[in-house]
């Protein structure tokens, strides 16, 4: 998949999205402006012992390494947990490198928050490490079905060197786990379908941050591959869950819960009664990819390239309720 120009994009975005982009959800190709190659590279600390990256509002590309996911890391008094791997081989290895200028301690845990690559494909980059990786009970099952595609496209972007290999997780979490890194716990909630069929979030004692993962994204339009009535509740699960400031999959590296979950609710739910409306008035797919939602654009980076996808998706959904 080359970039694209402005005008074939758009008029390809508002055709019925064909089974490889389901499959490749929140995996589109275009270049990265250079001015925002220095923010995706630049660690944070957001809490003590807390590193973060802010991934850029962009796609994949050769420029960028598929480095375009919020990745970082825990610094335990026992060990390190990475919070999300990074989008390839070279993204993790990138993030690794990160981790050794600030500690010597073993990684011992290595998150994979759900199936899209651009939050798992890091992982390889720690195999030397021999660590945990932790998962939604279904991201094996997701990533049997998904892997090797999304392996063959980084492949045909990056390069067999920097794209990676698909890793499974060796800790399945079901419902909850706990995870103790001797001065603080991190606490894991396996969701329902939502984002994806395989979402984890996790709140790390020590400073009450909660990780969302793809549950939550600020800036960039989120990016609807499980279920839309799924996520609308697992927002409301995401707000029962105490904590104050979050670690969102997409945006700044901390935010405030409460109104970062306003935000993407107002769009999710924006695109759940427009899409039934659309459905009601026997409105045609096609036609509601032009029109459900367009109040949205302005609020969100990469709206074009998104919506009409989650509005195929949302009306596959919803028009058999």
């Amino acid at each position: 998949m080359r970039a694209l120009d402005a005008a074939s994009r758009k008029d390809g975005a508002r055709r019925s999205m064909t089974r490889r982009q389901a499959v490749f959800a929140g995996f589109c190709l275009c270049c990265l402006p250079r001015a925002l190659r220095a923010e995706a590279f630049a660690m944070e600390e957001v809490g003590p012992g807390i590193f973060q990256r802010r991934g850029p509002n962009a796609e994949a590309s050769p420029a960028n390494n598929d480095a375009i996911a919020n990745i970082g890391f825990i610094v335990g008094r026992d060990g390190v947990l990475v919070t999300e791997s990074g989008g390839s081989l070279a993204d993790g290895q990138w993030l690794r490198a990160e981790i050794r200028k600030r500690t010597d301690k073993p990684i011992r845990h290595v998150v994979m928050s759900h199936v899209h690559p651009d939050h798992c494909f890091g992982a390889a980059a720690f195999g030397e490490d021999k660590p945990n990786y932790i998962g939604h009970h279904g991201l094996r099952e997701a990533l049997e079905a998904r892997g090797a595609y999304y392996r063959q496209r980084l492949e045909d972007v990056l390069g067999p060197e920097k794209a990676g290999i698909v890793v499974y997780p060796t800790q399945s979490v079901k419902d909850g786990a706990e995870i103790d890194l001797g001065d603080r716990i991190l606490r894991f909630t396996a969701h329902a379908t939502a984002h994806t069929s395989c979402d984890l979030s996790m709140i790390d004692s020590g400073s009450g941050l909660l990780f969302t993962g793809d549950l939550l994204s600020v800036g960039r339009i989120p990016s609807l591959d499980g279920s839309l009535n799924g996520w609308l509740k697992e927002i409301e699960r995401l707000k029962g869950m105490g904590a104050r400031q979050a670690v969102p999959g997409h945006g700044p590296v901390r935010v405030e819960l409460a109104p970062a979950l306003a935000g993407i609710g107002r769009y999710l739910g924006t695109l759940r009664d427009e899409t039934r409306k659309a459905i009601a008035a026997d409105v045609s797919i096609e036609k509601a990819v032009q029109s459900v939602a367009q109040s949205e654009r302005g609020q969100w980076d990469l709206f074009d390239d998104y919506n009409p996808r989650n509005v195929t998706v949302a009306y596959k959904e919803l028009e058999w309720e």
